[in-house]
């Protein structure tokens, strides 16, 4: 490894699986220290054992404010700093507008939407002093839109908006802190497979329309939040990064 983020601090929430999982493994071996903070306690702790001394964890539901000050105290006490921040967390449900649920999307709106506000605002705090990169997970729900996964592309949309106006307000401020997202088309993850019918293969599924003949890996996201958190990104700013492989424009 070329140590592409050497000496900073980063936190990487929903990081104990998945896109989340592969982003703290790759930060640390790029020479960050990680916090890794999820939900899932035991494949959080597992994952920073796994690390070793350049990770630890903390439990962490992202979308509740209580928590987010728990996270920042311990940053703060532990390293004094932040300078990666990987707004990750998120969930998928199901629905169209006519049968998604008022409950449905709130808890959809709370976790994906909710917890980038929150992170965003609490981040910000501690990297105004000394700048820093804030990756928001978006998805490409949020820039072509999806029948089937209303919630879902509402709230990937949302973020999108959100980190355009935090790009904007850094600016203003002359913080030096860039804000950008990430718009995946599906990742070969369990939250993934979760979402297809029992049976159905989605990466079967996904090579036979992709453009690349391949389905997006965990690592493929881990890359561009590596690129996008490091010194080789710093003219970056208010971009909303695709990582479809044209999934996307193959859809106009």
């Amino acid at each position: 490894m070329s140590a592409r983020v050497q000496g900073k601090v980063a936190l990487v929430t929903g990081g104990a699986n998945g896109i989340g999982r592969a982003c703290a493994r790759l930060l640390a071996a790029e020479g960050a220290q990680v916090l890794i903070s999820d939900v899932d306690e035991q494949a959080g702790q597992a994952l920073a054992a796994e690390i070793g001394a350049a990770a630890a964890f903390i439990r962490h539901d992202a979308s509740s404010e209580s928590d987010w000050q728990h996270v920042m105290a311990l940053l703060r006490d532990r390293y004094g700093r932040l300078d990666i921040l990987f707004n990750n967390a998120g969930i998928l449900r199901s629905g169209s507008v006519e049968d998604t649920t008022l409950d449905t999307w709130h808890q959809v709106l709370r976790v994906n939407s909710d917890s980038v506000f929150i992170g965003c605002r609490e981040a910000i705090s501690l990297m105004k002093a000394t700048g820093g990169s804030i990756i928001n997970m978006s998805s490409i729900a949020a820039l072509g839109g999806r029948g089937d996964y209303l919630a879902y592309s509402a709230s990937k949309g949302a973020v999108a908006a959100l980190s355009r106006s935090v790009a904007v307000h850094c600016r203003q401020r002359k913080y030096r802190i860039r804000c950008n997202t990430l718009h995946p088309d599906s990742v070969l993850t369990a939250m993934t497979r979760g979402s297809y019918p029992a049976g159905m293969d989605p990466e079967r599924m996904t090579i036979d329309s992709d453009p690349m003949q391949r389905m997006c890996l965990p690592e493929d996201v881990a890359a561009s939040v590596l690129f996008l958190a490091s010194e080789e990104s710093r003219a970056i700013n208010g971009v909303e990064l695709r990582v479809d492989s044209g999934q996307l424009l193959m859809s106009i």
